[in-house]
Parts: C-alpha cells; structure tokens; sequence
C-alpha cells in the first residue's frame, strides 16, 4: 500500500509539473508572438521643416543701397539682418534667385546682374537652396548663366533650373535634396526668357508639358520622399492665379508632385493645401527683396511646410503635417543713400523705431491689410503664423566692419564701457555693443562711440533671440 501511494504521489507531481511547464510555454508563446508583432507595427516617424521664399531680385536702388563708399565693397548684411533668425531656424530654405551672378557692371532692370556678395549674404542668413530658372536667366546671356552657377557652387548653395549643357542637365536633374534622412526630387521651370534666345549649350528650363511629365517620371524613379516642382508663371501683378497656372499645376500633382511652389508676379496669390489628397499649391510668394515700391510689391510671404516621415519595415509615407506662412515686409529708408532691410511681421508688424517715417509705416499697415484680406478669403487650409510678441524690446550697436576690430574693442575704453558681445551665427560672428531698453538711448550711445573712436560704419538694431524663430504657429480652425 505505501509503495502504491508513493508511485500516485509521483505520478501527481510528474503530471503538476507537466502542467506547470506547459503554462510557462504558452505564456512564452504569447510573449513572443506579442514581440513580433510589436515589431512587425513597430513605426519610426521623422519630421522635417522647409521654408519657401518668392523673388530675389536687385534692382539699380537695391545694388546702390548695398555698396559701401569707405570699403569700395558691397554689404548686403543689414537687409537681411531681421529675416536671417527665421531663414536659418527652418531645416531647408529655397528661394528664387531671379537675377543672374554675372559679374560687373552691375546692374538691375531690365538685365540683371549682381555682386556676389548678395549670394555670400544669402548662403550666410540660411537659404540651402535656390532655383534660376526664370525670365531673366539669360539677361547677361552665356556668361550670365555659368556663372551663376559657379558662384553658387563655389558657396555650396545647391541650386537648379539652369545648366551649362545637356550632360549637365542629365547628370544633375532633377536635382536630388537629402536633408534630416529625408530625400526631396526638385523640379524648376520658367515660362520664358524675355524673348532671349537660350545660349547654346546651355540649357533654362521652359514649361513644357510634354517635358514636364517626362522629367517627374525620372523624378518618381528616384523614389524620393516628396518631389516639389518650383515655377515661375502667371501673371505679373495679379492677385489671383490665371487659368495656364491651374492647369500646370493640376498636371504636376497628377504625376506625382506633392508641392508646387509658384513666383513671378512680383505679387502675393493664394496657397491652398488639399488635405484629403495631401499636396499644395502656392501660386506666388511675391517680393522677399526688391527695388519695386508699388502697392502689393513691396513685400512676400515665407511659406512654411512640415512634413512628416512614417516608416516601418515595410514601407514609408510622408505626408503634409503643417502648413502656414508669416508676411515679410521691405523698408527703403531714405537718407545719404537708399538702405532696404526685410521686416519679418513676426517682430516689427507694430515697431515704430526701426520703421520710423510715417510713410513707411503706412505701406507697411497697407501690405498688412492687403495680404491678409487676399489669404483670408482664397487660401485653403495656410493660416498665418502667429507667434508671442515679448513685450520687452533690447537695441544694439551692430559693429558692420569686423576688420580689425579685436584688438580697438579690447583696449577702447568706451567699447569697455558699454560692453561687447560677439554672437556666432553659422559661419559669422557678429559683434554687438551694449543693450538698451529704449531706442533713443542706443542712439545716443552710437553717437557717443562715433564721435570717441574712428569707427564710422555702426547701426542700431534691434535684438533678436535666434530661438524666438522656433515658437509653435497657432492653426487656425480651417472651418
């Protein structure tokens, strides 16, 4: 009987500990098919920010504006000094360059050609890349064009739309963006050159629609995350897009462009973002710098777009998340010399220092009024950026010339005295004497350095913190 019991009693743990061991495999069954399936949804979502500008131009007043009579040299950095913060805080920054980097003489309308140090200027505020395919591509004819685009090689400015040949065209179009582990397929076009034959062998792309949906067929083939074609079209002026717009544009999006950035008019026009289909259409950015002064010309709008990248094992689908733009606005002050200088609204919508006369203030409370009635009645789903205004408003000193600065700030008791801060910005260093909560005050203090050193070529402007371009937009309810 005993030996009996002791054989059930193994038999009993034998079959509980079978048990136990089968419980333990399931669980690790259901662990395991729960990890693979993690793994299998497992999503890894980026997200990149590219910010659009209209027409960069120069005209006769923009180039006198920019030389400076003590270096014999040109000096673009106050024109940009406001607008630079924003352009530099978006991961990729594209323009149109709408004049050509032919050398002297230089001149603006109606055959444009300015100094390089505009595009020294431009790669230093932050633009990463810029299309020449335009109606003035060919104002200084072959050498206009080649040389445009050795300069902007020379800056690293990745840039498309023109070409020195065909080999040049094949080899480099369209033009293949990596940024942030996102891939972008660029397209440009332009519906004429003035009536200026195209130099052989170079090559401007023209809107052509057969040409058109042969190039975003290579562009598909390129299996980019997003390809964006940028146009030059339209007509000049026109607040609303013409008919020849629509349709390329339609054409575009068929065949598989997700953006279709517009320029030209010199104008604003409206942006309208299809959600459901996912793609935009800016028809025109206007002016982000000129010497044209008329109503509705004399600013543009910066158009920015996030996109976001989901990827899995099996695929990726990058998609619009955002999209808003913020109006821009060109003073030209008057004085010794014409001087032009971009006002974000951002920061100088209500400023009534730096724009002093009542005059400008009028065309700026204009172009406010103007764009925003366009924007607000015909864009779709492109709200404005609005960001928080500090209450609290600090000047400085802007040292212009840096040349043999270090040692007259390091020994000038009065550069001691109100203090000197240098700020790295990319490949600069800017040099900022004092900070003054009121505008009279920095003045008088310009003047005081003036007058008690031989430094002549100094500005007052206005303080900006570089992550102030960062702040989140507010969308408004589309509805």
């Amino acid at each position: 009987m005993l030996l009996q019991r002791i054989k059930l009693s193994r038999i009993r743990m034998s079959n509980h500990f079978l048990k136990s061991i089968i419980k333990i495999l399931i669980c690790l069954c259901i662990f395991l098919c729960a990890l693979r399936a993690s793994a299998v949804n497992y999503q890894d979502t980026t997200r990149i920010s590219l910010l659009f500008v209209g027409d960069i131009m120069q005209h006769d007043s923009n180039i006198e504006a920019a030389f400076n009579p003590v270096t014999k040299k040109y000096d673009y950095s106050s024109c940009f000094e406001y607008v630079a913060p924003i352009l530099r805080s978006a991961d990729l920054t594209i323009g149109n360059l709408e004049l050509t980097l032919a050398g002297s003489p230089y001149k603006g309308y109606p055959q444009f050609s300015a100094p390089d140090a505009l595009a020294i200027e431009l790669k230093r505020s932050g633009f990463d890349v810029l299309v020449t395919a335009n109606n003035h591509s060919l104002d200084r004819r072959r050498k206009g064009v080649e040389r445009t685009i050795d300069v902007l090689d020379s800056l690293q400015i990745q840039h498309t739309g023109t070409f020195k040949d065909s080999a040049h065209r094949v080899n480099a179009f369209p033009l293949l963006i990596e940024k942030n582990g996102f891939r972008f397929s660029l397209l440009n076009y332009t519906y004429g050159t003035n009536g200026i034959p195209i130099t052989k062998p170079n090559i401007v792309n023209l809107i052509d629609t057969v040409t058109i949906k042969a190039d975003l067929a290579t562009a598909r083939a390129q299996q980019s995350d997003a390809i964006i074609v940028f146009m030059h079209w339209g007509l000049e002026y026109q607040s609303l897009p013409s008919k020849d717009q629509k349709v390329v544009a339609a054409l575009c999006l068929r065949e598989g462009a997700k953006l279709v950035i517009g320029s030209h008019p010199h104008v604003l026009q409206p942006m309208v973002w299809n959600q459901q289909d996912d793609n935009l259409i800016a028809y025109s950015l206007g002016n982000f710098v000129s010497g044209q002064r008329p109503r509705y010309r004399d600013g543009g709008a910066m158009l920015w777009i996030d996109l976001q990248k989901v990827k899995n094992d099996s695929a990726s689908i990058t998609s619009i998340s955002s999209a808003n733009y913020e109006l821009e606005w060109i003073q030209k002050a008057s004085g010794a010399k014409p001087e032009f200088t971009s006002f974000p609204f951002r920061y100088f919508e209500t400023d009534t220092t730096l724009i002093k006369s009542k005059a400008s203030q009028e065309a700026l409370s204009i172009f406010a009024k103007d764009s925003r009635t366009l924007y607000n009645k015909h864009n779709v789903n492109v709200p404005e950026r609005v960001s928080p205004r500090s209450d609290t408003l600090i000047y400085s000193i802007r040292l212009s010339n840096q040349e043999g600065l270090d040692s007259l700030t390091v020994k000038n008791p009065i550069i001691e005295f109100y203090g000197i801060e240098k700020i790295e910005v990319e490949t600069d260093t800017l040099m900022m004497v004092g900070k003054f909560y009121e505008y009279a005050l920095a003045k008088q203090a310009l003047l005081d350095i003036q007058t008690k050193t031989n430094l002549t070529q100094l500005r007052v402007v206005r303080r900006i913190d570089l992550e102030d371009s960062k702040l989140p937009s507010r969308k408004d309810n589309p509805d």
